[in-house]
């Protein structure tokens, strides 16, 4: 909701507002004909979507926590078999491996872009270990490169939490979603692109996996009535689908705009003492700011953050408390201190206002509102 702020963090309002002459028609089409489930657009936006990431097959599901889970489920990790993933990324990227029945196993990012630390990774690493989970935080891809010799050397799933970098590529253009055995992608509404709802997909190269996962999705079924598996109910509605591929013709001009947000924030922040600005990782090509992080290192962050809001500027923390700190996952033993790096982030790092629709004259007053908010 932008009413109450000079600058929302996302303002949804304006694009949606914008898109409803396209938006309507396809919205009407699905009442029209009622195929709320598995209707033509399902499979049009999973074709259209495969196309743009770059794979053979992209399925679409209920979320993105259902596709981490599904692809974990679709190559038989459940039990004590463990998947490695980082401390710094929302709750769901542990929690799809534990609804899988296996175990995640953390470890701590880099602090300077918050991405997972590989050498850690190779320090997790145990006979039991089946898969890296690489989550491409905030719009910017991990160390895939350096992960994927893990993964080759100690015969390892690479898994892509991509549910942040719809559009995300590594420096030499290879796409986030075509990097490991497959990838799971969010369309919650705030993501880049984003649904009407909670929906989500996987894509990935794997036949073999592409129709595990569409059995998994429907109650293991691709026939009807004609069950193969046990599977689950986390189908992409019907409208969810139509809205999807109408925002996906857009998704590449909203990166661009990202990104010239993003080079306004460094342009008239770079220069601001007291305030680190996220870095560019150097295997990293495209990075689509889903988010746009920075952080205070020797200044109280919620102060800050209080400040910017009594000037009218909306701002969220990604995220206050890493997974391993959650009282959900205290069965794994965790103590603070666990990883370090995690743990100061999540002290003092702060998402600034980012959405396409943003202007030059609004990122100027939130820089002017943070630079008056610091000490």
């Amino acid at each position: 909701m932008s009413a109450p702020f000079k600058v929302p963090f996302q303002d949804l309002p304006l694009q949606t507002a914008q898109l409803r002459p396209e938006l309507d028609p396809v919205i009407d089409q699905v009442l029209q004909h009622c195929g709320f489930i598995h209707g033509k657009e399902c499979a049009e936006f999973e074709a259209a979507f495969a196309a743009f990431v770059g794979t053979r097959h992209a399925v679409g599901l209920g979320s993105g926590t259902d596709a981490l889970q599904f692809i974990c489920r679709g190559l038989n990790i459940t039990g004590d078999d463990e998947v490695i993933t980082v401390a710094n990324s929302f709750i769901a990227s542990a929690e799809a491996v534990s609804y899988a029945g296996a175990k995640p196993v953390l470890v701590d990012c880099r602090l300077d872009d918050y991405l997972i630390d590989v050498d850690a990774i190779a320090a997790a690493i145990t006979p039991r270990t089946k898969a890296i989970l690489p989550v491409h935080l905030y719009g910017q891809a991990a160390d895939i490169d350096a992960i994927t010799k893990l993964c080759t050397r100690h015969g390892l799933h690479l898994i892509e939490d991509a549910a942040q970098a719809h559009g995300a590529t590594l420096r030499d253009g290879r796409a986030c979603g075509t990097l490991g055995v497959a990838a799971g992608f969010s369309f919650y509404p705030g993501k880049n692109l984003g649904a009407f709802g909670d929906a989500g997909a996987v894509t990935t190269n794997d036949e073999k996996l592409a129709h595990q996962l569409r059995l998994l999705r429907s109650w293991g079924s691709v026939v009807k009535y004609h069950h193969d598996i046990k599977g689950y109910n986390s189908r992409l509605d019907t409208i969810q689908a139509a809205i999807l591929s109408v925002k996906l013709r857009h998704l590449a001009a909203w990166n661009d705009a990202r990104a010239r947000v993003a080079g306004w924030y460094r342009e008239n922040l770079k220069a601001c003492a007291g305030v680190v600005l996220p870095a560019l990782a150097p295997w990293a090509g495209r990075h689509v700011y889903h988010l746009f992080v920075v952080r205070f290192p020797a200044h109280d962050r919620d102060t800050i953050a209080q400040q910017l809001l009594a000037a009218g500027v909306q701002t969220v923390v990604h995220y206050p408390i890493p997974i391993h700190l959650q009282q959900a996952y205290a069965e794994l033993g965790y103590q603070p201190g666990a990883f370090p790096r995690a743990e100061k982030a999540a002290k003092s790092i702060l998402s600034l206002p980012m959405f396409p629709e943003m202007t030059r004259a609004q990122c100027d007053y939130v820089c002017e509102q943070l630079r008056a908010a610091l000490p």
